[in-house]
């Protein structure tokens, strides 16, 4: 059985900063996961897309049903995950809870103010403007945490809270609830 720390909000609020200081902190080897990492490897044809050449409407269900499937394979593989998502279709959370099946999932909440999340969209420039607002207003709505963090705390603290809440081993929440 695998661990995967799932950590879940809206485009900008704070994910990879915590994932990464989770990833330096942990006591067993995770690997960090997300699909900004698949795009900013080049996996992705994101210039073609960003051309018109070809249309991510048209890409974006098999792209993500890869993504999903290649999350089981390697939590199956015996890999720890600290994945990074952002679940905004409903049938995805379904759909990861049947695939990491038998793993333990502990999902996290990354929650940010809105203003602070529009402040760090328009500073990236990697997201489309209004991303951040739209997955703040829907993503969170009727899913059940192990865990919710403020992105406004400090990160270590959050890592700390993190961290605790993990190692008790107790878990309530969307993916272990049906």
């Amino acid at each position: 059985m695998a661990h995967v720390i799932f950590l879940h909000g809206a485009s900008s609020s704070g994910k990879s900063t915590l994932a990464k200081a989770l990833q330096a902190r942990i006591e067993e080897p995770f690997w960090h996961v997300s699909i900004d990492h698949l795009r900013d490897a080049g996996v992705l044809p994101t210039s073609r897309f960003k051309s018109g050449d070809f249309r991510w409407s048209d890409s974006r269900a098999a792209f993500f049903e890869g993504f999903h499937t290649s999350l089981k394979a390697y939590a199956d593989a015996g890999n720890n995950l600290i994945l990074e998502h952002i679940l905004d279709n409903d049938g995805w959370l379904p759909t990861l809870r049947g695939l990491l099946a038998g793993h333990d999932v502990f999902f996290a909440a990354v929650h940010c103010p809105l203003p602070l999340l529009i402040e760090r969209e328009s500073a990236r420039g990697d997201r489309p403007l209004g991303s951040a607002k739209r997955d703040f207003e829907t993503i969170h709505i009727g899913k059940t945490y192990d865990i919710t963090l403020q992105s406004t705390a400090e990160t270590e603290a959050n890592v700390d809270s993190l961290l605790h809440a993990w190692r008790s081993g107790i878990r309530d929440s969307s993916f272990t609830r049906t």
